[in-house]
């Protein structure tokens, strides 16, 4: 396949990237369906409406946070977070059934494959006991990252660190990397590789926080994300993907006051095929599946 113009300014820009590191929720599995049927198991429950993607997009990756937003959403005030997680939780069960989106362990080949190998990390806002129910009926796709280089919410080495949006746990995977590399190094005959550097790490994420935190961590972002949201973030791609969190927020929080017909902007240009979109300093990319990734743009040998 034929380099495009703006992957080869994009190699030319960058130095070749060397690491990937990968969200897990709506990112390698389909769990964030899943998140919205238990959520709105909980909201019908309570009598209360389907929840939004408007409610959704602020809510993915923030935690304590998130979860207010969608108690206040749905004028559920009366009940608190662990309550609402306790309901949360009873709903667990579902999450084996969790599936590989689309593209993920093509991508993850290949990456392993790739001259030379590209190293592997998972960096998520999940607990581990959480990431064992949706992963573990997934042994293949497991089997691409290591133990140490998986890094979970409750992580001992995250008690210190601030979650996502903060790159926090974006550069700790990268440090938990550059020591796999060294010790996978002392048996080589190649000799010590350097240590990689954030400009050298590729983030995915699928939410407006992860790519936020990817940005803060000063790697380059692919951000792809879920139909639902690319529809209420019409227009919104570019800031998203420069990290503006807080300006996509409000913005958001203004089309549902004011009852935007978000449905209605979703029929725009972007929502059906997703086209690429780029930041404008080149630093991330929007796609709308990881089977659309170009391993050209940055600087990714596949083995022929």
């Amino acid at each position: 396949m034929q380099m495009s113009q703006n992957a080869q300014e994009a190699t030319q820009q960058f130095l070749p990237v060397r690491a990937c590191i990968f969200d897990v929720d709506g990112l390698l599995i389909n769990s964030e369906d899943i998140y919205t049927d238990v959520y709105n198991k909980i909201l019908h429950s309570h009598d209360r409406e389907p929840l939004t993607w408007a409610t959704k997009a602020l809510q993915q990756s923030r935690g304590q946070i998130g979860d207010e937003r969608v108690l206040n959403a749905a004028s559920l005030k009366f009940l608190s977070v662990s309550d609402y997680r306790a309901e949360t939780a009873a709903h667990y069960s579902l999450f084996r059934s969790s599936k590989p989106l689309p593209g993920v362990l093509t991508i993850l080949s290949n990456l392993e494959s790739a001259f030379p190998p590209v190293s592997l990390a998972i960096a998520s806002s999940t607990s581990s006991a959480l990431f064992e129910t949706k992963m573990a009926h997934l042994p293949g796709l497991r089997a691409h990252f290591s133990r140490r280089c998986t890094l979970l919410a409750d992580d001992e080495d995250m008690k210190e660190k601030k979650g996502k949006p903060a790159g926090d746990v974006f550069l700790l995977a990268m440090e938990r990397m550059n020591v796999a590399l060294l010790e996978s190094a002392k048996d080589s005959e190649e000799g010590r590789p350097p240590i990689l550097k954030p400009e050298e790490c590729l983030v995915f994420e699928d939410s407006i926080a992860g790519v936020a935190a990817g940005r803060a961590a000063g790697m380059r972002v692919c951000w792809v994300p879920h139909m639902g949201l690319r529809k209420v973030c019409v227009g919104l791609e570019r800031m998203v993907l420069a990290g503006n969190m807080d300006e996509v927020e409000t913005r958001l929080l203004e089309r549902e006051r004011t009852s935007m017909d978000l449905e209605a902007t979703a029929n725009g240009k972007g929502v059906g095929k997703a086209e690429e979109i780029e930041s404008e300093d080149g630093w991330a990319e929007m796609i709308g599946s990881l089977e659309d990734f170009d391993y050209a743009r940055y600087g990714i040998q596949l083995k022929k």
